[in-house]
């Protein structure tokens, strides 16, 4: 082995903790790649295999009744490559111990062949068969919640009558990767399932024999999609049509698109920060390691090593930390990418959900740090090979012995002798000093951006559920009903108070530009279901005006004062103009509000609900409950605090997950920058605080030069650090904003403070560290090795 080469082991090998320390901060930068960004990827390729596999539809429309006859009109639409017609409806669940009423989504198939489009995966079982009325196959969430499977059965009550259905199959559908109830806002499996049933059945069931109620789409390559819908609209007006939309705008699609918004923003953000922390802290690490070597570099050109020689070795040192931190960024990304895979797969029913290892991932992280650490460490062997060796050989002079500007200023008067040697060493290395406080600062931002999603949603839950959503129960109903309907609901055993609310699907335009949303039509004074800003405030519903979402008014360009056309898309259609008044800033879903009295004027028709918000007596729910599960027109039934249980419960899984990855970087980086820093410190600085020693300064005063350096940096860091942390956290937030879900930007002071307790209790586990090295120090063979 060259002599270099057995040098290159005894130097890893001597530095082998500080070596540890900066191949740990090279591995999370890569962890942080493969693992967020690796997910993103994992996501959108199982979505597209899966919807190819499926033939997942591009267009959507329902409709109240029409005959098959109209599907080869819609299919010779210009720009309709493929159309299939089916029936769907909504039916009530009888399931044992749900006091709530369950919901089910029937869906017709094919008996003869499967379906067109929107076809379904099998998981489980088989498929339905031809001339049996009684089967059925249901999706999986909903099998794994109430632990059911081929073989077992399910009563229901279709259009008013029960009937026991024999399960065949389980399956999965890209229409309900993410399945929710009506009038929900989260899944909830152990009470909303889709059934799978044969059309011959189900058809004959809701009076659709020979008709449809839904059909679906695939357009061709250069189809006008906005030209298709209008077209689809106007054929299936007469027939009921509730106006048609694309696949952007189907519920399960939606969510899952925004959901991988949300991660592509987050698995680009992040890991860019890490990684650009690691680049930084090795340039930085680095190049401070190999300056003080500069005698040993020194002594290479003497016995006559080249420059060429001289670099290969120390890019040798910094590569090996590179690749040692690869190998293990490499591993930890793939198994912590696999754990969020898994996550992910609790929430969205897609199969084959696994995570993909992308070589191009691995290959890109690993180039930047390597770049990084190459640059850091050329720039210090650079500066040593340039001086000749017998001026290399000697310390470097320092720059300035004047006394420091904080000195000038009379800060050294003040302070022990101790406290001006600290001073005066971080005046004459104020970039080396401001660099280390970068770095340190660096993981106190990361920390906070990431705690930051902790306030956020803790905010967004409390103002959803506990603010805006203050009704017991929602019910939806299967169709709109008269205004009447108020006083049934009242007379109800139990309930106390109720507010009724029309939805009406419409596309609003502004120019050129054009958003589909619904209308929502809310009592004048209402209490329980009320429109509320982000900050808290109540926003008015005016008697005229209408009020809409912060993103939608965003997308249209339009202001408070403003005309919009409205174009409604059920119901009497047409056009009008209504003047918007409010602006809101919420954060899920987006919408407009009109007063109901308004919207029935406005659309032509008497005044009609879609639904209702109630209040109910405690001692009550249980009986109405039993009663809302024998009125087949009740669509679907929620309840905030069931809504609220369900959320908590999902989201204390994946906050652990995102807290132990953010937390267990953080601190790696912290221990990086400050232990390194530490003992590069105590290596440039090694004969002076041993000639302090042989002088007769005691071991805790000699500690107190070192590390007090370090401890000021790491007090200086903090507030640099809370302050980038607010920045990012403030970016990040402002790049999540989707049709389903905003982040609010919300960061209390216990974020910061845990932020800096974790840098400091870094800096302290450094600190003794640093402090068992100095205590051993050999003050002889220090002393000697400048002679």
């Amino acid at each position: 082995m060259k002599a270099l080469d057995l040098k290159l082991l005894r130097e890893l090998w001597r530095l082998r903790m500080q070596m540890l320390s900066i191949t740990l901060v090279v591995a999370t930068g890569i962890m942080s790649v493969m693992t967020m960004r690796g997910t993103y990827d994992s996501l959108i390729l199982a979505q597209q295999n899966y919807y190819a596999q499926t033939r997942f539809a591009d267009l959507w429309v329902s409709l109240v009744r029409a005959p098959l006859a109209v599907a080869t009109r819609l299919g010779k639409v210009a720009g309709v490559d493929v159309v299939d017609t089916r029936v769907s409806f909504l039916a009530t669940l009888d399931l044992p111990g749900v006091d709530m009423p369950a919901q089910g989504r029937f869906v017709s198939l094919p008996s003869h062949d499967r379906p067109v489009l929107n076809d379904i995966v099998i998981r489980q079982g088989r498929y339905i068969t031809p001339g049996l009325s009684s089967e059925v196959i249901i999706n999986e969430k909903f099998a794994q919640a109430r632990h059911l499977g081929p073989g077992d059965s399910v009563k229901v009550i279709l259009n008013g009558l029960a009937r026991s259905l024999d399960i065949v199959g389980i399956a999965n559908s890209p229409e309900h990767s993410y399945a929710v109830a009506p009038g929900s806002l989260l899944p909830e499996d152990e009470r909303y399932g889709v059934f799978w049933m044969n059309r011959e059945s189900l058809g004959p069931a809701f009076d659709m024999e020979g008709a449809f109620n839904e059909a679906v789409f695939r357009l061709s390559p250069n189809a006008n999609a906005d030209a298709v819908l209008k077209v689809i609209d106007k054929i299936l007006t007469p027939y009921g049509g509730l106006g048609s939309y694309l696949r952007k705008d189907q519920l399960s699609h939606q969510i899952l698109d925004n959901e991988l918004a949300e991660i592509r923003v987050m698995g680009t953000v992040i890991p860019a920060i890490f990684l650009g922390v690691a680049v930084f802290l090795l340039h930085l690490v680095l190049g401070r390691l190999i300056a003080t070597q500069r005698d040993e570099i020194a002594a290479l050109k003497a016995f006559g090593y080249r420059n060429r020689e001289v670099g290969r070795h120390f890019l040798l040192f910094a590569m090996t930390a590179v690749i040692a931190g690869a190998l293990i960024g490499a591993i930890g990304g793939i198994v912590l990418g696999t754990h969020l895979i898994k996550l992910y797969a609790q929430y969205f029913d897609i199969p084959d959900l696994q995570y993909h290892v992308a070589p191009y991932l691995l290959l890109l992280a690993v180039t930047v740090t390597l770049a990084g650490a190459c640059t850091g460490a050329m720039a210090a062997v650079r500066e040593a090979v340039n001086l000749p060796p017998a001026e290399a050989i000697r310390p470097p002079v320092p720059l300035s012995f004047k006394p420091g500007p904080l000195e000038r200023l009379g800060l050294g008067s003040v302070l022990p002798a101790s406290g001006r040697m600290i001073l005066r060493n971080m005046e004459r290395r104020p970039l080396q000093a401001l660099l280390s406080a970068v770095g340190i600062a660096l993981s106190v931002a990361i920390l906070v951006t990431g705690m930051f999603m902790f306030d956020s949603i803790n905010y967004m839950v409390d103002l959803q559920f506990r603010v805006i959503q203050r009704e017991d129960i929602s019910l939806v109903f299967k169709q709109d009903m008269p205004d009447s309907v108020h006083f049934d609901l009242a007379h109800l055993e139990g309930v106390t108070t109720v507010e009724t609310y029309r939805q009406v699907p419409a596309r609003l335009h502004k120019g050129h530009r054009e958003e589909t949303t619904a209308v929502i039509g809310q009592q004048a004074g209402a209490r329980l279901r009320r429109i509320i800003d982000s900050d808290g405030r109540e926003v008015p519903l005016p008697m005229q005006g209408m009020v809409i979402s912060a993103l939608l008014a965003k997308r249209l360009g339009v202001s408070p004062g403003e005309l919009l056309k409205v174009e409604w898309l059920a119901g009497k259609k047409g056009f009008v103009d209504v003047r918007v008044s409010a602006i809101v800033k919420d954060f899920i879903g987006v919408a407009a509000y009109l007063d109901q009295q308004t919207l029935g004027r406005l659309t032509g028709e008497p005044v009609l609900v879609s639904g209702a918000y109630l209040s109910v007596a405690e001692a009550s729910k249980e009986a109405l409950y039993a009663h809302l599960k024998q009125i087949p027109g009740v669509a679907g039934v929620a309840s905030p605090q069931s809504m609220l249980a369900s959320f908590e419960r999902e989201m204390t899984q994946s906050l652990l997950l995102a807290s132990s990855f953010l937390l267990g970087f953080a601190s790696v980086i912290a221990v990086g920058v400050i232990y390194n820093g530490a003992r590069i410190s105590l290596s440039e600085r090694g004969h002076e605080l041993a000639s302090l020693r042989v002088m007769g300064f005691h071991r805790r005063e000699v500690a107190v030069l070192l590390l007090g350096e370090q401890a000021i940096i790491t007090a200086l860091s903090i507030p640099l650090g809370c302050v980038m942390g607010y920045l990012l956290a403030r970016s990040i937030a402002a790049n999540i904003e989707t049709d389903t879900f905003r982040i609010a930007f919300v960061t209390e002071a216990h974020t910061y403070l845990f932020a800096a307790l974790v840098v400091v209790a870094a800096a302290l586990a450094s600190g003794l560290a640093v402090r068992r090295r100095l205590d051993h120090i050999d003050l002889i063979d220090v002393l000697k090795s400048r002679e």
